[in-house]
């Protein structure tokens, strides 16, 4: 006879290992599709097992594949560098707004939280990063706009300090003689590890995938980022097939695998990412539900 507990955890693996099917799914969809010859793709649809396989799309992004190194690299320096400063104007914002005892604590909060309600719209923040930053075409622009310092990582932070340090914890440090800056770096930092690591992951992916500072900022080619230059090949190769005399062919009389082409463009952009969020997983959702009750 199986137990109710025993019935219920197998049904919870169960319906577990469904939704992660769900989930795996479109992935392995979207790398088969990549890896498919375009005239398969057209005929027969798309398909979870690989049937004539063609790494044109690949061989197509890779051409330039020196475009492709250099828009790593930046990407790459752009993430690591906009997370850490982020990270840093976070945390240095966040704990003073979670002591009680900042005077004029409410105020500054609200202010904070406005500017996650209202913004002064695109054509504003283009003049003022533009015209008075002098911020295009400088590798600036991947960084400081908009992705610098957010209200939501500032209150998300916040909230984890109120509900995690205990104020006795920081009172005792200060009769010691610590402090405010020993009293952060050396308690409550490594009492906050969870929340850094998933303001890490949650910074870093918007770094990663951002392109919008690029399509505003950017108009050099050796500026571009991995995201800026995918989103050009794309634009490329929807012009090259809606001005090409034959359909499917480039100016070489070559065939454009238009549509693999979107689908590498994706895994191009997505393959770092898949490789480093593992290694973050257990600290994400232990950032993210943290807080929830106060220990």
């Amino acid at each position: 006879m199986v137990s109710n507990g025993k019935a219920f955890q197998v049904a919870a693996h169960v319906i577990m290992i469904i939704l992660c099917i769900f989930c795996l799914f479109p992935f392995v969809m979207l790398i088969v599709s990549s890896l498919t010859d375009e005239t398969t793709l057209i005929r027969e649809g798309y398909s979870i097992l690989p049937r004539s396989i063609s790494f044109a799309a690949y061989k197509y992004l890779f051409v330039s594949s020196k475009a492709i190194t250099r828009g790593y690299i930046i990407t790459i320096g752009v993430t690591v560098i906009g997370t850490l400063i982020n990270l840093i104007l976070t945390t240095l914002l966040a704990y003073p707004l979670s002591r009680r005892d900042l005077p004029h604590r409410s105020v500054f909060s609200f202010i904070i939280f406005f500017t996650m309600l209202f913004n002064g719209g695109v054509v504003p923040s283009y003049i003022m990063w533009t015209q008075y930053f002098h911020i295009k075409n400088t590798y600036a622009a991947l960084i400081v706009p908009n992705l610098l310092m957010g209200a939501f990582y500032v209150i998300m932070m916040r909230t984890n300090f109120s509900a995690n340090i205990p104020d006795a914890v920081i009172e005792a440090a200060r009769i010691d003689g610590a402090g405010e800056g020993r009293i952060l770096t050396q308690i409550v930092l490594p009492m906050s590890l969870p929340i850094i690591a998933t303001l890490t992951l949650l910074v870093g992916l918007h770094y990663w995938n951002d392109w919008i500072n690029g399509l505003y900022y950017i108009s050099k080619d050796k500026y571009y980022s991995i995201q800026v230059l995918l989103n050009r090949m794309l634009q490329d190769v929807q012009y090259l097939m809606s001005s090409s005399s034959s359909v499917g062919a480039d100016a070489m009389g070559n065939a454009i695998p238009a549509t693999a082409i979107k689908m590498a463009v994706a895994v191009v952009g997505a393959l770092p990412v898949l490789v480093v969020y593992p290694i973050f997983q257990k600290y994400f959702v232990k950032g993210i539900t943290i807080g929830a009750v106060k220990g």
